[in-house]
């Protein structure tokens, strides 16, 4: 059996896949945001109880935002602040007397999501979760892409590409500087991005609810949007060149992006043909903890 945790910002899941991915046990709760030992307990506790559950023992793999420094074994780069600096990986291994897989969020929804998801088949996946940061992930012949420096696929801390006047800039970012992509893109990014223009406080979502029902403001609002994130996914496709991207979190559930983005990036892309499809994910929010249970083999463990 094998157990996934996707420990996000704002919510804890887990789930147990047997051998044959039949989905044995899920669960979600809400994360304790701001505190690192809590969370430790909290990850424990669902670990004990999918075993509880399940009537066995299993293999545990572990998303999170941020990954590994490979100079220390700490945390680092994670949103979820109160994770950085810390030895999760350590501190797992003791509260649950085994080993454990951890890696990046984005690097496990888009191994799900290549394995058996949107981009099944595909040799070079981009994945990439626009909720409430945005990261990416790389998939290349069914294996993760990490690098050397533990960042492969982390997109959101470049800056926004081909920059018009008003965004040369950019708003500041918790990463310590300004005009990163996730300013722009993230579910906050497109909400503060309406409220400059109609001092509304609208999600994402709303706002492009809105958009659908013709509200002229928020059609700009949607343009803008689509406008930056066709030139990012362009700055990509220009140096991966992936098959397919695929795209999760909050933001992936506005529908349009799929016929309007691809349209726009073809301006961008260093090609005369862009044959890079852009999909929505197959799993959706459940991606990461499929994913995150996919890091240990099969055939390992009971």
């Amino acid at each position: 059996m094998r157990i996934g945790i996707d420990l996000g910002g704002t919510k804890t899941e887990v789930i147990a896949l047997a051998e044959d991915d039949r989905e044995l046990f899920r669960h979600r709760v809400l994360t304790p945001r701001g505190n690192y030992h809590e969370s430790i307990a909290l990850i424990t506790s669902l670990v004990e109880e999918a075993e509880q559950y399940a009537g066995r023992k299993g293999t545990v793999g572990i998303g999170t935002p941020g990954a590994i420094s490979p100079a220390n074994g700490h945390i680092k780069n994670a949103n979820s602040t109160w994770l950085n600096g810390k030895p999760l990986e350590q501190d797992l291994v003791a509260a649950l007397e085994r080993p454990v897989r951890l890696a990046n969020d984005a690097d496990c929804f888009t191994l799900s999501e290549a394995i058996d998801g949107a981009a099944e088949g595909a040799g070079t996946v981009f994945g990439v979760i626009i909720g409430t940061g945005t990261g990416g992930g790389i998939v290349v012949n069914g294996r993760v892409l990490k690098g050397p420096n533990a960042i492969a696929g982390e997109w959101g801390h470049n800056p926004l590409p081909w920059p018009r006047w008003d965004e040369r800039r950019g708003p500041p970012c918790y990463c310590g500087k300004r005009g990163c992509i996730e300013t722009y893109l993230s579910g906050a990014g497109l909400s503060r991005d309406h409220y400059d223009l109609t001092r509304q406080r609208l999600s994402a979502n709303e706002i492009a609810l809105r958009c659908q029902k013709g509200d002229h403001l928020a059609e700009q609002t949607m343009a803008r949007y689509e406008d930056r994130l066709a030139r990012a996914l362009a700055g990509v496709i220009n140096i991966l060149d992936p098959e397919v991207i695929v795209v999760g979190g909050g933001v992936s559930n506005i529908c349009s992006l799929y016929h309007r983005v691809p349209k726009l990036w073809a301006q961008w892309v260093f090609s005369d043909t862009v044959a890079t499809h852009l999909l929505p994910a197959k799993h959706g929010d459940s991606s990461g903890v499929r994913g995150a249970a996919r890091l240990w083999p099969v055939d390992y463990g009971a």
